[in-house]
Formats: structure tokens, C-alpha cells, sequence
């Protein structure tokens, strides 16, 4: 699948949606408990400013002591008339006045019969005593119509009713609910839009992780998460973290890589190097079974170059038991070695192999390293031996050690040939010989192998014509 395909396919159940539906779903809750809490204290201010009206108006009858033929004689004052009785027609006034005995039936005031109104609202009031003695006014129907009613005893027994309609305030509520709803939508809308655009481009970086994953899965080890232009620290510090990552893993990969490529060059290099002296024994076996070795002397001479192969194959697989433990970075019993000693003794034994050579040797006094001596042997043994095998006899050879800035370094320099730039970088590959030249090529790994155990480095200097300087670098006690 491409990546303009996996882009594309972002449901419910991705994080862009998971990230849109909750900002959406929690300013919903926001919005509806804001609404519901606005909506619920405006009732709340609307009903108590007509209950004031109410109150107000019962605490004024009934502290002035009227009777209802007093209540009848301010008819005189038409004013008060127009204001608190409803009109015959209208069944669902703004405010109802209405006079009750003890039955509860409306009685005729002002000169004017109960109107439908007042009837409906003396029905619906059931206990007039209990509304009296109440403080607050109380919820009626008045032919569907939503009131808050209070009532007042006169002085000779009967109930004032007053009663304020409050289906203005309830439609008015209606519109607010409707209005704080359409704007709660364009809101919600407008977040959806929002959030979906932000954090497509916040995610924009974990798509380019995505990709890359997928890309490195194919096999292409070399990409790399870009850097975006606007990154978020924690989407940032992920990147840094994957590509830090993606180089480690590609590292390993090369490695392993090279590591199975020279394990495959060094079983065709052994084997190779074994075959050898096994075809030279074969023959010299087969040559004696078919009693080709008639002679004494002949035969001499097959069972001293049969031995000197078995000699060979013996040193060989040595060697390659040595470098297998190296590899296996063995346990290495440090001890106080005196290196200017090894040196020297180094140097004693070339000159009685070769004594027409030229040997100069520059290590004086005592200078101790913390290493295996046998292994510095092998060493500097290695590191002669080269030298006795790839250059003239009268060809002169330096060893000196140096002691400076906490390191031992001891070098061994000879007036040889030297080695091409090319034959210089391969001088540590195992089985690596130049031209024709005898050995099993396992020397300078070898001594790479030791040096390395022993936590140091070796070093070669050399170009053809001015012999070879190889430098081993260690710690100093």
C-alpha cells in the first residue's frame, strides 16, 4: 500500500479522529453544561423579579386591613380597574386578580362578573390558606398557560389571588436555549474544522516516522525521519530518538553483514591454506602406495616434506584457535610487565637467527605496562617474524619504546621494500599475503588481535621503498 493510500485511510479509530472527536465531546460538555447553567440562574433572576412583583404587591393588601366591599369601592379608581382586571375576551391575560370566598368560587368584583380567566385561576388554586401562609408564590395552569400565583386574606374572610403570567419568560428562555444551541453548533463545527487541520500537521512528523518504517522494512536502510518545519518537543524528541535508533540498527545490519562476509572469506581462506599441505601429503601417500618410492633417499625426502606439512597444518590451526579466542575477547591476567625487557630479549633472539642484520634496539631501563607477557611475546615474536620473512637479511631493523602522556608505545621499524597503499589497508585481514610471499598471512591479525584484548591500538607507517614502522600503543601503569 502507498503512502498516499495509508494517509487517506484516517477513521474514528485513528488518533487524528480519537484527538478531533474528544475536543469536540468535551467542549459539547462544556457548552451544554454552560447553557444549562446560564439558562437555569436567568429563570432563576426572571422568576424572582415576578415573585418580588407578587410579594410586594400581597404585603401591600394585606397589611392595609381591606374588606372586600372596600375592595369593591376602589371601582371608583379606574386606573387600579384597567391595571388587575382582565379583559372578558382574553383567557390568558399577563395578570389575573381574582377574589375567592371560602368555598373558593370567584366572586364578583368591581360591578363585573368573574371573567373565564379568573374561574380558571380560582379552580386551579386548591388551597388558598396554604398560599396565603406561604412566602414564595407557587406554579399554576391557566388554560395551558404557565402563572406564579400568590394569595392575601382580607380582613372579612375572602382570598385575594394575584397571579402573574410567565409564559414570556418561558418563551424567551426558549429562544436563548435555541440560540446558545445554533451558536454551541457553529462552535462544535468550527472546532471539528480546527482540530482535524492542527493536528494533521502536528501528526505530519509521525506520518514521515511511518513512512520511513516502511521504507526501511523494504530494505532501504539509509532513509532517515525528516525534520519538520513547526515540530512539537515531544514529537521531536521521538525523531531524534528513531533516528538514533535507525543508525544503530543499520550499523549492526553493516555489520553483521561484513561480519558474515569475512567469516565466509576467512572458511574459504582456511580452508584453502589447509588444502594445500593435505594435496602434498595425499600425493606423497599416494606416491608410496603405488611403490613409486623405490629409493632410500626418496623416500627420505617424502617423509621429511610430510612432516614439515603436518608442521605447517599444525602452526596453522594454532593460529586459528588463537584468533577464535581472541574473537571471544578472553579473560586476560594482567600483571606488571616490564616491555623494554620483552624488547630486548626480542631483539637477542633475531640477532641469533639472523646475526648479519642490522638490529638497533632503544629501550633502556625498566618501563612496566599492565598486560599477559606471553601475549606481548607472541607480539613482538609476530612482529620479527615479518620481518625475517618479508625483507632482505642485511635489510637493518629498529625497536624502540617510548613512554609519554600515559601510553607505552613500542615500534618496530625495518628498511624493507615496504607496502603499497593499497596492500597497507589490508595489512591486519587475516590470510593476507602480498604477492607470492610465504606465511599463513595470520600474523598482523594476530597481533592486532592480542593488542586489541589488551585495550591498545597498532598503528602502521610505510610506503614502498621505505620499509615498514608498526606501532603498539598501551596503557602504562
Amino acid at each position: 500500500m502507498s503512502l498516499a493510500k495509508r494517509r487517506q485511510r484516517h477513521g474514528i479509530h485513528s488518533l487524528r479522529g480519537g484527538l478531533t472527536l474528544a475536543n469536540v465531546g468535551l467542549l459539547a460538555i462544556g457548552i451544554i453544561v454552560a447553557t444549562t447553567a446560564s439558562i437555569m440562574g436567568m429563570r432563576l433572576y426572571l422568576l424572582d423579579q415576578v415573585d418580588s412583583e407578587l410579594v410586594k404587591m400581597r404585603t401591600s393588601l394585606g397589611s392595609s386591613g381591606l374588606t372586600l366591599r372596600q375592595v369593591d369601592s376602589l371601582s371608583a379608581l379606574g386606573v387600579i380597574r384597567e391595571r388587575i382586571t382582565p379583559a372578558e375576551s382574553d383567557p390568558t391575560p399577563d395578570s389575573i386578580f381574582a377574589v375567592i370566598d371560602a368555598k373558593g368560587d370567584p366572586v364578583t368584583v368591581f360591578d363585573m362578573k368573574p371573567t373565564q380567566a379568573q374561574r380558571a385561576l380560582a379552580h386551579a388554586v386548591h388551597d388558598p390558606r396554604a398560599l396565603a401562609a406561604g412566602p414564595d408564590p407557587h406554579d399554576v395552569e391557566v388554560h395551558g398557560a404557565s402563572y406564579r400565583v400568590t394569595a392575601t386574606r382580607l380582613a372579612d374572610g375572602p382570598y385575594i389571588l394575584l397571579a402573574t403570567s410567565t409564559e414570556l419568560l418561558h418563551k424567551g428562555i426558549a429562544k436563548a436555549l435555541k440560540l446558545d444551541f445554533a451558536v454551541g453548533t457553529l462552535l462544535l463545527a468550527l472546532l471539528c474544522c480546527l482540530t482535524m487541520y492542527s493536528v494533521r500537521r502536528r501528526l505530519l512528523p509521525l506520518e514521515d516516522m511511518v513512512e520511513t518504517s516502511s521504507a526501511i522494512a523494504e530494505g532501504d536502510l539509509t532513509r532517515r525521519v525528516p525534520s519538520s518545519q513547526h515540530p512539537t518537543q515531544e514529537v521531536e524528541q521521538l525523531r531524534l530518538a528513531l533516528n538514533s535508533m535507525l543508525h544503530q540498527v543499520e550499523t549492526a545490519y553493516r555489520t553483521r553483514e561484513r561480519s558474515a562476509a569475512q567469516l565466509r572469506r576467512f572458511v574459504a581462506d582456511a580452508s584453502h591454506e589447509l588444502r594445500t599441505p593435505l594435496a602434498a601429503i595425499r600425493g606423497y601417500l599416494q606416491l608410496y602406495e603405488k611403490g613409486m618410492l623405490r629409493e632410500p633417499g626418496e623416500r627420505r625426502r617424502a617423509w621429511d616434506r610430510m612432516h614439515g606439512e603436518v608442521d605447517r597444518m599444525g602452526r596453522l590451526v594454532d593460529e586459528l584457535l588463537l584468533l577464535a579466542r581472541l574473537d571471544q575477547r578472553p579473560e586476560i591476567r594482567f600483571q606488571n610487565v616490564d616491555v623494554s625487557r620483552l624488547v630486548r630479549d626480542a631483539a637477542e633472539d633475531l640477532r641469533a637467527q639472523q646475526p648479519g642484520r642490522p638490529v638497533v634496539v632503544a629501550a633502556e631501563g625498566a618501563v612496566l605496562v599492565r598486560a599477559d607477557e606471553s601475549g606481548l611475546r607472541q607480539v613482538l615474536g609476530n612482529l620479527l617474524a615479518n620481518v625475517r620473512t618479508h625483507t632482505p637479511a642485511e635489510a637493518g631493523v629498529t625497536l624502540g619504546v617510548e613512554r609519554s602522556d600515559g601510553v607505552v608505545r613500542v615500534c618496530v621499524a625495518d628498511e624493507g621494500p615496504g607496502l603499497a597503499e593499497e596492500d597497507a589497508a589490508r595489512i591486519f585481514d587475516r590470510f593476507f599475503r602480498v604477492g607470492s610471499a610465504e606465511g599463513s598471512g595470520l600474523g598482523m591479525a594476530i597481533v592486532q588481535g592480542v593488542v586489541e584484548a589488551h585495550g591498545g591500538e597498532v598503528g602502521v607507517r610505510t610506503a614502498p621503498g621505505e620499509g615498514l614502522a608498526v606501532t603498539v600503543t598501551l596503557r602504562c601503569v
